[in-house]
């Protein structure tokens, strides 16, 4: 199977613009993403996929692999939809430009679940314990079955932890997204939903068409950059 990896790169962020070219260590978050992304050595490619000619001449002066979008989207898998509709690709995985930790391990995980036919859609997730993030609407939440397919997707918290006698566990929604190809080319020509219009979730989109995400829980995938506080909480990671 050809496997490539795309990272949607927008320049102007709402809640902290321009966050892919803040300095994290001796690199710019977007170009730290990538390097790892080709690190990993899962993919035949990795290529940046952007709306910015500051974030397209940042990959590509360095050495690596970016196109520009032809057109505007609400979603970084409808612009990895418009990159992809003539290329030939198995499984795309989308990697955000703002998760900047990437680590082979949760992404080898990912594309191994299709091996499995009726997996269309997969994606991560990582266990939260702490009440001011199960509760921070940047932070995604996910709820699954028992067999690890999504059930929901919401900013508020999931379960609602109404009996306070048990422990449910709560999962942070990792947007690193793998597809088959007509999965995604599906995606992009349906309409936005409801639920998806509501939340700004897009995943719900697939959910709201029927379509579950198998999940992947995954140890540790460092830190998602929404805010100037999660750069600071990144470079003292690093």
């Amino acid at each position: 199977m050809k496997k490539i990896a795309f990272i949607p790169a927008r320049y102007a962020a709402t809640r902290f613009p321009a966050k892919l070219m803040q300095q994290l260590g001796s690199k710019t978050v977007i170009r730290t993403t990538y390097d790892n992304t080709v690190a990993t050595g899962l993919f035949n490619e990795v290529i940046v996929v952007t709306d910015s000619e500051i974030i397209y001449n940042e990959i590509v002066q360095h050495g690596g692999n970016a196109k520009m979008s032809v057109k505007q989207h609400e979603s970084g898998s409808d612009r990895i939809a418009e990159a992809i509709a003539n290329m030939e690709v198995d499984i795309v995985v989308n990697v955000q430009g703002d998760e900047p930790f990437v680590q082979k391990e949760p992404l080898q995980k990912l594309l191994q679940v299709f091996e499995d036919d009726a997996v269309h859609v997969a994606s991560l997730m990582q266990i939260i314990t702490e009440k001011k993030y199960i509760a921070d609407p940047n932070y995604v939440k996910v709820a699954v079955d028992k067999n690890m397919n999504s059930l929901m997707f919401s900013r508020s918290p999931i379960p609602y932890h109404r009996d306070s006698t048990i422990s449910p566990t709560y999962y942070e929604h990792i947007g690193v997204y793998a597809f088959r190809k007509q999965a995604l080319l599906n995606f992009s020509s349906w309409q936005m939903t409801p639920l998806e219009a509501a939340e700004k979730i897009e995943c719900l989109r697939y959910l709201e068409n029927g379509i579950p995400l198998k999940m992947i829980v995954t140890e540790y995938m460092g830190v998602e950059i929404d805010t100037p506080e999660d750069l600071e909480r990144a470079n003292r990671l690093l």
